[in-house]
């Protein structure tokens, strides 16, 4: 049931993500290749809230997430090489949507408590009431039901290949320090972000750069795969079609362009112009897809995984026998490391975008959220992967289709927006 929900949304935001992409991206003369600018964005504009660049690193900790590693790695294995070239595809045309989004977000953000995102410019630029309380409760819905239960599944996944591989302690590891963090606010959490960050992806982008080198002679026919599979027509609907939508399910999924995540972690920083906020969330999206989700990729397809049978995936046991394959026993410490650090900066970020909805809907915080978050971490552990992967998938469609709605109705503030701050 879930499954066929599923694939019908998804069909739907599918088109609405392509032809919604490519229409900002004409109207605003393609900001998301403006890379002079993008750069020129990081520079911080006061000493208050917190800046740019860390900003870019709290982004980036929401979407450098599982999703980038068990979740590219499920997509191969479901969908086949092709649904990279459509990630990438997807990652560029959709750049433009998480320019957008932020210029809206910065624009009708609360200025006072430096919280914004889409229910703010629903509420105030649609006069949408109901929808912006909507897409609040359906973020809090996401993150407490699945996009952090996930994040601790694939963790105590991926300690099963290790010696330590009791679920319930090390999910109780992670829920007390999640606790300890999160319960210092944004601060503390972007403190964390902005060292967790940069090393977490030096470190993974290093070892692919290692892999892809030492196997140079494979590496050519891999690019080639991609490219072949993409555009394997034969048969279309169950081939061709689904390689599609599994690619953009999976770039969405992973930075989160046109979902409006991203306008609400822009939100916290200390810049007031959006277009510079958007210049960098941009660059977020690219760090995350061409980046990390590539470098999962070309690890997994520079091994035999077509031989692989899994039962009941979460995606990290196929990345695990890539690991296992390219740095033999070293590979499942490496990884354990790499997911720890992928999985629980995602955890932070999560409990910010939740933090942030109920402050929408209530006016002010409340404490239980913070109880909340590691009690979801902890349920994570012992979760079908299988159900958490299909109910994010519901809701990040549901979400999409909310803020692209949103953005729609909104276009004419953004291109004046654009026209007035678009240079930086």
């Amino acid at each position: 049931m879930l499954e066929n929900i599923k694939d019908v949304l998804w069909a739907i935001v599918t088109v609405f993500i392509i032809t919604s992409g490519l229409y900002f991206s004409f109207k605003l003369k393609f900001p998301q290749i403006r890379f002079i600018k993008i750069i020129k964005s990081l520079k911080s504009e006061n000493k208050y809230g917190i800046s740019p660049i860390k900003t870019l690193f709290l982004t980036l900790a929401g979407r450098i997430g599982v999703g980038s590693i068990a979740g590219v790695a499920l997509a191969i294995y479901v969908g086949g090489a092709g649904t990279i070239f459509w990630m990438w595809i997807i990652a560029i045309i959709s750049g433009s949507l998480a320019y957008a989004e932020t210029l809206l977000a910065i624009k009708y953000k609360d200025t006072k408590k430096d919280i914004g995102g889409p229910p703010y410019y629903i509420k105030k630029g649609i006069n949408k009431k109901t929808l912006a309380l909507v897409y609040a409760l359906v973020v809090i819905i996401a993150y407490i039901i699945g996009f952090i239960p996930i994040q601790s599944n694939t963790i105590v996944k991926m300690t099963d290949t290790l010696v330590i591989n009791n679920h319930f302690i090390i999910g109780l590891i992670l829920a007390i320090l999640s606790f300890i963090i999160i319960k210092g606010g944004i601060q503390k959490i972007s403190k964390v972000t902005d060292k967790m960050v940069p090393f977490m992806a030096l470190l993974y982008v290093g070892m692919s750069l290692y892999v892809i080198v030492t196997n140079l002679e494979i590496f050519t026919s891999v690019i080639k795969t991609i490219i072949n599979e993409a555009f394997n027509l034969k048969p279309f609907f169950t081939g061709f079609i689904v390689t599609i939508l599994i690619g953009v399910q999976r770039a969405i999924f992973s930075n989160e362009s046109g979902i409006g995540l991203g306008g609400i972690a822009a939100s916290a920083s200390n810049s007031i112009n959006g277009s510079k906020s958007g210049y960098v969330q941009v660059l977020g999206i690219y760090i995350t897809t061409l980046l990390i989700c590539t470098a999962t990729a070309f690890m997994i397809l520079i091994f035999n995984y077509k031989d692989i049978n899994l039962i009941n995936p979460n995606g990290i046991e196929l990345t695990s026998l890539a690991f296992f394959y390219h740095f033999g026993h070293k590979g499942n410490i490496l990884l354990a490391i790499c997911i720890f650090l992928f999985s629980f900066s995602t955890i932070l970020t999560g409990f910010y975008y939740c933090e942030a909805s109920i402050k929408f809907l209530f006016g002010k915080d409340i404490i239980g959220l913070k109880l909340l978050v590691p009690i979801s971490v902890l349920i994570g552990t012992v979760t079908s992967p299988t159900i958490l992967w299909s109910f994010i998938d519901i809701l990040v469609g549901a979400l999409a289709l909310i803020n692209i709605y949103a953005m729609i109705k909104l276009r004419a503030e953004i291109m004046n927006y654009h026209k007035k701050y678009g240079r930086i």
